[in-house]
């Protein structure tokens, strides 16, 4: 009985399979939108349509702003097709304040350097809250984003 004790005190257990297991948990950290998360594309832009159909959606590689963390109305670079694009995020899965509506998806629009939108239509409703955030954009860094605005049909 002694041996047996013996034996049971050395088995020791990997620390990589427990700390693997913690890695995999889902937490609510994992709906932000941060580098290398996958995104929709919801304009009718040629480059994104293409993407979507083929099952490869567009993936984050950075995010223009300080904390790292996108929200709605920041500007992101996306890979999509072995190209890097420049997009607008207008809906995001991450828990929002009150009165933000939350999106099933993370949604993005893409838009060229001087911040005109690559589609001529938005297929997805954007929320309201999109005008004041890109009005102030606009005026702070001088590409007009509005015109993102102008192609929405639907606003939340």
């Amino acid at each position: 009985m002694s041996t047996f004790l013996r034996l049971s005190l050395h088995i020791k257990f990997p620390l990589s399979s427990i700390a693997g297991s913690r890695q995999i948990h889902m937490t609510n950290s994992l709906l932000e939108l941060r580098k290398l998360a996958r995104v929709r594309c919801v304009d009718n832009s040629a480059i994104g349509k293409q993407a979507m159909a083929e099952g490869r959606p567009p993936k984050i590689i950075h995010v223009y702003n300080k904390k790292a963390i996108a929200t709605i109305g920041d500007k992101v670079l996306c890979t999509v097709k072995g190209e890097m694009k420049k997009a607008i995020v207008v809906g995001v899965k991450k828990h929002q304040r009150h009165g933000i509506p939350r999106s099933d998806t993370n949604n993005i629009v893409f838009i060229d350097d001087n911040g005109t939108p690559l589609g001529t239509r938005i297929l997805a409703p954007i929320p309201m809250l999109l005008r004041k955030v890109l009005k102030e954009k606009t005026i702070a860094k001088g590409a007009d984003y509005t015109k993102v605005l102008a192609i929405a049909s639907r606003f939340v």
